[in-house]
């Protein structure tokens, strides 16, 4: 029935169904940085660095692909100076369509690939100031791409880099902003690479 499903999903996207497509799981550590946001950001944290980790799953044909993702930067509006903000983070989920390097032209090498799609976009801010907590879940798009290297015919390495940016005001949640509510920020992140 799964088989099947997926069969089917990636007939309506006019993705590759061969028996040489493959899924890669990838578990990452990285940073987030250069945020802008109109939502009020009291130590003025979000444009600068901050840690992020996640897991992101891709099912890849020869140059086609479907990605989830899902990524967590914990005190994302905390400076590490000030006292305002007593917990914050910015939790995104995505969805994305992966065009990569046809397998045959990098199979002995780095395989780039790109990425384009939407995502979500959860915050939390929590003040000392109860009226300025912010509870948000944003719409918004992400571009990027990265390479992805295999040591072995399972294991190996991937490095990604993309920009994810809110594309209108809230979905669902309240919070308390300069104008309608916005966040954007790149992500560098590298992954442990499994292919199955």
């Amino acid at each position: 029935m799964r088989v099947g499903l997926c069969v089917l999903v990636l007939s309506l996207f006019g993705l590759t169904t061969d028996v040489s497509a493959e899924w890669h799981i990838k578990p990452f550590l990285g940073v987030a940085f250069g945020g802008d946001t109109t939502l009020v950001d009291v130590e003025d944290a979000a444009g600068g660095p901050n840690i992020v980790f996640g897991v992101s799953g891709t099912l890849l044909g020869d140059v086609l692909g479907i990605e989830v993702d899902l990524g967590r930067s914990p005190g994302f509006f905390e400076s590490g100076n000030g006292r305002l903000v007593v917990q914050s983070g910015v939790t995104t989920l995505g969805g994305s369509v992966v065009v990569a390097l046809p397998r045959r032209l990098s199979e002995y090498g780095l395989r780039p690939y790109f990425i384009g799609g939407m995502s979500l976009m959860r915050v939390r801010i929590e003040h000392l100031l109860d009226v300025l907590n912010v509870a948000d879940t944003l719409p918004a798009v992400q571009l990027g791409g990265g390479v992805t290297g295999f040591f072995t015919e399972r294991i190996g390495i991937s490095w990604d880099l993309r920009h994810l940016r809110s594309v209108r005001g809230t979905l669902v949640g309240r919070g308390v902003s300069f104008g309608p509510e916005r966040l954007s920020f790149w992500r560098a992140t590298m992954a442990l690479a499994l292919r199955y």
